[in-house]
């Protein structure tokens, strides 16, 4: 019943400055993200209220895009306005029992099919399981369970990530929240954002 999240929000989507301005001008459209290691499973990647992590990861972006088929050669971040819609929440307590019932289902038929469980994995030195194959695939299993008139449109969740920002800190340098668009439906507009102004 409270699937279903009410009123507009703010989200920031971290890209090269050309498929800003084409998104922007409505000669292009941004792209699902289909990795198996996507955190919150398939679908179009958000900040929610935050331009500056857009730009941060869209730095990162840059600093790796070797490895990359979409190359960032001048990190910018497109604003959007989105209607979550049917959203599963994973900052909503009741929703981690679904997110449980979606690992023991992916669980049970990975072991009929003598398979190996997908697992989240480190990148270098980072410890924030950067690679989430585990979570994707969870997530994904939750979709393919759901019959047509309970699909999710999005998902949201929120992430611990980074180093403390100052000795036995209970915050992460990079925590955020992260918004998967699987319905573009949802996507009402797009803006650039403004620097703020002094008055």
């Amino acid at each position: 019943m409270y699937s279903d999240r009410t009123g507009l929000i703010l989200a920031f989507h971290g890209c090269d400055i050309k498929v800003r301005d084409n998104v922007i001008a409505g000669s292009e459209q941004l792209r699902k993200s289909n990795n198996p290691y996507d955190w919150l499973g398939n679908g179009i990647y958000f900040w929610e209220n935050s331009p500056a992590r857009a730009l941060d990861f869209s730095e990162e972006l840059k600093k790796h895009s070797k490895k990359r088929t979409q190359k960032i050669n001048t990190p910018s971040v497109l604003g959007a306005i989105i209607d979550l819609k049917h959203c599963l929440d994973l900052t909503e307590f009741k929703n981690l029992k679904i997110l449980k019932s979606g690992y023991d289902s992916l669980s049970d038929m990975l072991k009929t099919e003598g398979l190996k469980m997908p697992e989240n994995n480190n990148i270098g030195k980072s410890k924030d399981l950067l690679m989430r194959h585990l979570d994707c695939a969870v997530i994904e299993t939750i979709h393919q369970n759901n019959d047509m008139s309970n699909r999710y449109d999005s998902v949201r969740g929120m992430f611990i990530e980074g180093d403390c920002p100052y000795p036995n800190a209970g915050f992460k340098e990079k925590n955020h929240i992260q918004i998967c668009i699987r319905n573009p439906n949802c996507i009402k507009g797009y803006f650039l954002p403004r620097e703020l102004v002094k008055f």
